[in-house]
């Protein structure tokens, strides 16, 4: 599953939209961590800095923070089927990690493009008079690996906008994933605290 993510180049029109926080290049972010949570609000998109791990207001126990919704239950599950229906997002990132083989060798998987847009569901949850954002990544239906959900330009239209139907929903979080690349590494990103383009070391 992709546990751990890389956001470390963006172009200037992502960094131009409104709410764009001061973004800082990572290399191995993981569960708990703040990603960039691209929102549709008021007609036009928005970004804000969203904790990985989706949490309701009513949820008691911070502890259980699920990080990934899983496409083929996402509209049953109670956790996220409201988020489904009225709170969906997307993440950009550089690429992702993946661990395979006895000895868990890590591969860099990424795009053709810079960037690969990840289908997300958001929550808001208070404290005090204060409201923070959190996030579930869409993976998509189980195969040998569990990857984000990625979506074209069409999609991403799509996924974020208000008034689009269920069926065209559930049609996404079954679109077939893009050409990906993979490079085998060497084991640097197996440590959560390193976060440097050393993470990206070959194998």
């Amino acid at each position: 599953m992709s546990g751990r993510l890389a956001l470390f180049r963006w172009p200037a029109s992502l960094a131009a939209l409104p709410g764009f926080p001061d973004l800082q290049p990572h290399w191995n972010l993981s569960p708990g961590a703040s990603l960039l949570l691209l929102r549709g609000l008021d007609e036009q998109q928005r970004a804000d800095l969203a904790r990985w791990g989706l949490t309701p207001a009513w949820l008691t126990d911070l502890s259980r923070t699920p990080a990934h919704a899983r496409a083929e239950t996402l509209a049953e599950q109670p956790m996220f089927r409201e988020a489904f229906r009225l709170r969906r997002g997307l993440v950009p990132i550089n690429g992702f990690y993946e661990w395979r083989g006895v000895r868990k060798r890590p591969y860099w998987v990424c795009g053709e493009a810079t960037l690969l847009n990840c289908a997300a569901i958001w929550e808001v949850y208070p404290v005090g008079d204060r409201q923070y954002l959190s996030l579930a990544l869409v993976t998509r239906a189980a195969g040998e690996q569990r990857r984000p959900l990625l979506l074209d330009a069409q999609g991403q239209r799509e996924w974020l906008a208000t008034d689009t139907s269920v069926e065209r929903l559930q049609a996404l979080l079954q679109a077939p994933a893009p050409p990906l690349r993979e490079r085998a590494l060497a084991g640097l990103v197996n440590n959560p605290a390193l976060d440097g383009p050393e993470c990206l070391t070959p194998a």
